[in-house]
């Protein structure tokens, strides 16, 4: 047993010496700026790069990608929102309103190089960050318009354009901007959504905000999946026109996809038995209207 723990000793020095060198790599800040809406930073930790806002409220990351594996998706919000395709499972026209990094637009075209894919996103110096350090790159099918998604959809729907995949991921730095979580919003959306349409909406799962929006999702689109992960400060809502879907049909859509998701290191198999419709929470809030926005929360109106 000696000789045994002789032999092993160096190997066991070598290993605690990699796991203190991993953990004593510093984040290094490889780009700041302070936009017209927010201070951006993108910090590079070993092989992680990181795209951080700060407004108020703190640093929140919004992308990061391993730059010696850009396929893969580093949050878990991200994949998530690959659980639309269990509704809408070949997508023609694409519809993303925030870019952040522009990991989730990429995925999108890799995945469906023939889709059509606009991005909105109101900040252009974001817009500059995803291209210079998250490898962003416009081309033929995928194109960003830098404006407010609410100019773009309202003005979206006067031409008639129409979607069959929507994700809303606007980030403002403390929470989504407020004009994009109303009942008159919604509406909108609505308009532009083809009959067998899927929207995607990632917010949070925990905050004073979530009874207010999940009553105003269920005013304007009915029943809708709320989807929660355990590891994940997020919750997706997802929902359709129609009537949602059986879970027997989520789950042969999952099997069928999912061998084309796991380069991206999407789980889609087990979402299928996370997409709830279970009311959790008070129905007796009140409804988010652009005369009663988050704002007016805050102020305890």
């Amino acid at each position: 047993m000696k000789n045994k723990l002789r032999l092993l000793l160096p190997f066991l020095s070598i290993c605690g010496l990699l796991a203190v060198t991993q953990s004593l790599v510093a984040a290094e800040v490889i780009h700041e700026e302070k936009s017209l809406y927010r201070d951006i930073n993108v910090v590079q930790t070993g092989d992680r790069r990181c795209l951080i806002f700060n407004v108020h409220r703190g640093d929140r990351n919004q992308t990061c990608v391993d730059v010696n594996n850009r396929d893969e998706l580093i949050f878990s919000y991200t994949k998530m929102s690959f659980a639309g395709l269990l509704l809408t499972p070949e997508p023609k026209k694409i519809l993303i309103a925030g870019l952040g990094g522009g990991t989730l637009p990429l995925a999108f075209n890799d995945l469906f190089p023939d889709a059509q894919i606009d991005v909105v996103e109101v900040d252009q110096a974001v817009v500059n960050v995803a291209k210079e350090f998250f490898f962003f790159e416009e081309n033929a099918n995928m194109s960003v318009s830098v404006n407010d998604a609410r100019v773009f959809v309202k003005r979206a729907g006067i031409l008639g354009e129409k979607y069959d995949f929507i994700i809303l991921d606007a980030f403002g730095g403390d929470y989504i901007p407020e004009h994009l979580l109303t009942q008159e919003f919604l509406g909108e959306i609505k308009q532009i959504m083809t009959e067998d349409a899927v929207l995607v909406a990632n917010t949070f799962s925990t905050s004073r905000f979530y009874d207010h929006e999940s009553v105003t999702y269920q005013r304007v689109f009915g029943e809708f999946f709320n989807f929660k992960l355990p590891n994940s400060g997020n919750r997706l809502i997802i929902t359709q026109l129609d009537p949602l879907p059986p879970r027997g049909n989520l789950t042969t859509r999952a099997q069928s996809l999912a061998p084309s998701l796991e380069k991206y290191g999407v789980p889609l198999l087990e979402y299928p038995n996370r997409l709830s419709t279970r009311v959790d929470w008070d129905m007796s809030r009140r409804v988010l209207t652009d005369q009663y926005a988050p704002a007016n929360l805050l102020q305890g109106n």
